[in-house]
């Protein structure tokens, strides 16, 4: 079975599963469009397609930095006929407008922080170029996207308060293409597994990511679990994609659940069904990364929004079971240009 016959299929059986697991009104329209992109395109190129982009491809410069490309060529020649001999601001725009400004600062923030002695190593950590990139900095001989540092700098916060605990088996829901995945498998944590649970067809361009990093043979794919009604997780490979109703499925513990930047694209009964499980599952340690005042609301004549939008304490809300054990915008988060907080809240299970 091709990808594509894999990814059509789910996407089909996607239709007959409870709303709670299907696309929400953020998704609806995106997902469409982006698997028509796939198609035509073809996975192999998912990192330089315009609506992946948008939605699960973050950037630091274009498009992710509020300008387009026509911008920054307009400012570019503006500078360089306005000052043909002054080669510095040039360089310093560039540089700005490229987002390695940007990527520089996280990565600084990122090396001063990690105990590189302790476990899970990160600064052994280099990204694959698989899927094309347009975007993707090379620092200190290391590759890197505005994904992989995202996620380092979540985990940098993360092993300030492990105080020794390894957490070998790590779950994710709205993974993106699988960069958490690729960074746990520089971890040096010996047996650790990770769990990822999307909606087609972000979770088969995970799946196909996770295959070019760890092999197709140590990959549990959709195909292989489709039918089955009980997942064990002592039985998975080192890495799992599932689609978002499988979850439900799933037994055994967790010692760490992530998400980054996707529940603020669900309506708040979405992202309790989903903790719900998070509970059941007897999860140890949870880090999240969402936008502390919630996603814009839906408006008139534009799909892009959210019917409610959750926020960070609307997440403490839904987890009785655990203790806040930090909040973080800066420097492990991010501040936008209009005052929005990309905050990271790290939980803990109470004894």
């Amino acid at each position: 079975m091709s990808a594509f016959q894999e990814l059509n299929l789910a996407t089909e059986d996607m239709v007959n599963q409870n709303r709670l697991y299907q696309p929400s009104n953020f998704w609806n329209n995106a997902s469409k469009q982006i698997t028509q992109e796939l198609t035509i395109n073809g996975i192999e190129k998912f990192r330089s397609l315009e609506t992946t982009l948008g939605y699960f491809v973050p950037t630091y410069g274009v498009p992710g930095n509020c300008f387009t490309q026509e911008m920054t060529k307009i400012l570019i020649e503006k500078l360089s006929h306005s000052f043909p001999l002054d080669i510095k601001p040039k360089l310093a725009l560039e540089q700005f407008l490229s987002g390695y400004v940007s990527a520089l600062a996280d990565f600084r923030v990122f090396v001063a922080a990690d105990k590189q002695k302790r476990l899970p190593f990160l600064h052994t950590f280099s990204e694959s170029n698989f899927g094309e990139p347009v975007e993707q900095f090379e620092l200190e001989g290391r590759m890197f996207s505005r994904s992989s540092l995202n996620y380092l700098l979540g985990l940098t916060l993360l092993k300030k308060h492990l105080k020794g605990f390894i957490p070998k088996t790590v779950m994710e829901i709205g993974g993106g293409f699988g960069t958490l995945g690729e960074i746990l498998s520089f971890s040096g944590i010996k047996d650790c597994k990770y769990i990822d649970f999307d909606i087609p067809p972000t979770s088969f361009v995970a799946q196909k990511y996770l295959c070019s990093v760890f092999g197709e043979k140590n990959v549990t794919t959709y195909k292989q679990t489709r039918h089955k009604m009980r997942i064990n997780i002592t039985e998975l490979k080192p890495a799992s994609v599932f689609c978002s109703w499988q979850i439900e499925r799933l037994y055994g513990k967790i010692d760490l659940f992530v998400n980054f930047i996707s529940f603020q694209e669900m309506e708040p009964d979405i992202v309790k069904n989903y903790l719900n499980h998070v509970d059941r599952l007897s999860v140890k340690w949870i880090l999240l990364r969402n936008i502390r005042e919630g996603k814009n609301k839906i408006k008139k004549g534009c799909s892009e929004g959210v019917e409610i939008p959750i926020r960070s304490d609307d997440y403490l809300t839904m987890l009785p079971s655990y203790d806040l054990i930090e909040r973080n915008v800066i420097p492990y988060g991010f501040k936008t240009v209009d005052n929005f907080h990309s905050e990271l809240l790290l939980l803990k299970r109470k004894s």
